[in-house]
């Protein structure tokens, strides 16, 4: 086997081949023609696409497009949480810090762990994936709007006004594409409908939950917990340190932000959620602790009604 490092960025990337212990390194645009290009490079070194793996870091959303590309020419792909090269890096000491020696780093973390293989998600995915992410981009921009409207004044305030208008404009017919995207698809249609069966789940969690924590992707709920940043994080060693549980919060923020005010509905409206609440609050348990355990409590609840295809029972919840 022969082991591409590649580090992406938004206009280039940097790979490096790891053959035997021996590194070889170029440097692509991120591009279609880069793509090609790379393809015909590994061909004139006379590397088999069967006989190769490339990894890469799960870096924004610089890496999809390669990703995709590599695996549909038949070349393993990997895509690992940045977090695990850094850690790998510094286990290494490794000083150097430059494109060409991330790339070497992702090529040498690969050949030690041999992480698992990465499938694209469907088209229908993917498409959702990309209006979720362009809406976001919009309610930052009108986020960043409204902060400079305490300071415009005459004109300017004017101009920030109209802008706040187009962006609400724009937020709401993107709002209506997901819908739209989703009801044109029956697999999507019939997972939303599911989803939304766990009282405190609406269109914003479904959608999400859809586009990136699908349960393909895991083995079960509990890898979903930890992608999100959901799991707890004890501090005990010795005899001497007993720190709090806390989140551990390495994971997708933005799905763990999505999901608070939810998990609030769900104390007041979902009747397992409001029992599992009031257990914890029996025991002295903090708010902050009950909101996260039921944000926990609802990605299972996610994941087993879409494995099994059964709405949200809320007596099986309670039973459990």
């Amino acid at each position: 086997m022969k082991w591409l490092g590649i580090d992406i960025a938004k206009r280039k990337f940097d790979l490096a081949v790891l053959n035997n212990g021996k590194i070889r390194s170029k440097v692509f645009e991120n591009t279609l023609e880069g793509y090609a290009a790379l393809l015909d490079w590994l061909a004139t070194q006379g590397y088999a696409r069967a006989e190769l793996h490339a990894c890469m870091e799960a870096t924004s959303v610089y890496y999809e497009k390669l990703a995709t590309f590599l695996h549909d020419a038949g070349i393993r792909v990997s895509v690992v949480n940045p977090l695990q090269i850094k850690a790998f890096g510094e286990s290494l000491l490794t000083r150097q810090k430059t494109d060409r020696a991330d790339a070497v780093l992702i090529a040498r973390f690969a050949e030690q762990q041999s992480p698992m293989l990465w499938q694209p998600a469907s088209c229908e995915i993917r498409e959702l994936q990309r209006l979720l992410a362009r809406l976001e981009a919009v309610q930052q921009m009108s986020v960043q709007e409204q902060n400079r409207k305490h300071e415009a004044e005459g004109e300017a305030l004017e101009s920030v006004l109209r802008i706040l208008k187009q962006l609400k404009a724009e937020e709401e017919k993107l709002r209506q594409m997901i819908r739209n995207h989703i009801d044109q698809n029956p697999n999507l249609r019939e997972q939303h409908a599911l989803l939304t069966s766990i009282p405190g789940v609406g269109d914003q969690v479904s959608s999400h939950f859809m586009a990136w924590l699908r349960p393909e992707r895991f083995d079960d709920a509990r890898q979903a917990v930890a992608f999100v940043g959901l799991s707890p994080r004890h501090r005990e060693s010795g005899d001497s340190v007993r720190g709090k549980s806390r989140l551990c919060k390495v994971g997708h923020a933005r799905l763990r932000k999505i999901l608070y005010f939810p998990a609030m509905s769900a104390i007041r409206y979902n009747t397992a959620a409001k029992a599992l609440a009031e257990r914890l609050k029996a025991s002295h348990k903090n708010g902050k602790v009950v909101v996260g355990a039921v944000m926990r409590k609802m990605i299972h609840w996610m994941f087993g009604v879409l494995k099994s295809g059964q709405a949200f029972d809320p007596a099986l919840a309670l039973a459990k």
